[in-house]
């Protein structure tokens, strides 16, 4: 599941819709609406993300979420390290070995480090 598809999935569930109710209001199929949630295929465009958040009817905030977590809920993700430390390919590699045997937890910690490292300004 992506980022966007698990808020998408708890919007429903706190509103007492279905996944089929959602597709038709949106005029979509509730396959594609379930693998959007689900995580087998990409972002929405930003046209049905609009709609998306227009159904919902929520509040500039929270679009705005839904938004960021439409941005970071690509689950194919291609990452280029061409001309960036070997450690980065390295990194790159392992994580993308490594990433289906990680719990909850450890996502959460790995996350948590990186964006504290990403954040932190250069010297």
């Amino acid at each position: 599941m992506t980022p966007l598809g698990a808020r998408m999935r708890a919007l429903r569930e706190e509103r007492g819709v279905s996944l089929k109710q959602m597709a038709a209001a949106l005029n979509v199929s509730s396959a594609y609406l379930s693998a959007l949630e689900h995580g087998r295929r990409g972002k929405p465009t930003g046209f049905l993300l609009h709609r998306i958040i227009t159904y919902f009817n929520v509040i500039w905030d929270e679009a705005e979420e839904l938004q960021r977590l439409a941005e970071l809920s690509d689950p194919k993700i291609t990452i280029d390290t061409a001309g960036l430390a070997p450690e980065a390919t390295e990194l790159t590699n392992r994580l993308a070995a490594a990433i289906g045997k990680l719990d909850a937890d450890d996502l959460i910690a790995l996350r948590t480090e990186l964006q504290r490292r990403a954040s932190k300004p250069r010297t």
